[in-house]
């Protein structure tokens, strides 16, 4: 059981990135304390605000990796995320709230 629990893709970003003007920052960068965004692929039964195939945003310092069928999943509590990016709006809003 997952309870207040979200199982979330590792996919990280790592490598080299670009800015918002184009410019190549390297993966050997030092970046303080930056955020990490996910993709949901499984909640518990007490999780109230996200569901499956939302984007979340949480820091990657607070998480516990776990491997299920060979690939790797960050297991977050609810409360330790940040941000969650929905599609499901119908109203047009943006779909990401705090």
């Amino acid at each position: 059981m997952l309870h207040d629990r979200v199982l979330v893709s590792a996919e990280s970003e790592a490598g080299e990135r670009r800015s918002g003007g184009g410019i190549v920052i390297p993966a050997t960068v030092a970046i303080g304390r930056r955020l990490s965004w996910a993709k949901v692929v499984a909640v518990g039964s007490n999780v109230r605000t996200v569901k499956v195939d939302d984007r979340v945003l949480y820091d990657p310092a607070d998480r516990a990796e776990v491997e299920v069928r060979s690939k790797d999943y960050v297991l977050l509590r609810e409360r330790d995320l940040h941000a969650v990016a929905a599609e499901r709006l119908s109203d047009g809003n943006t779909g990401l709230y705090l």
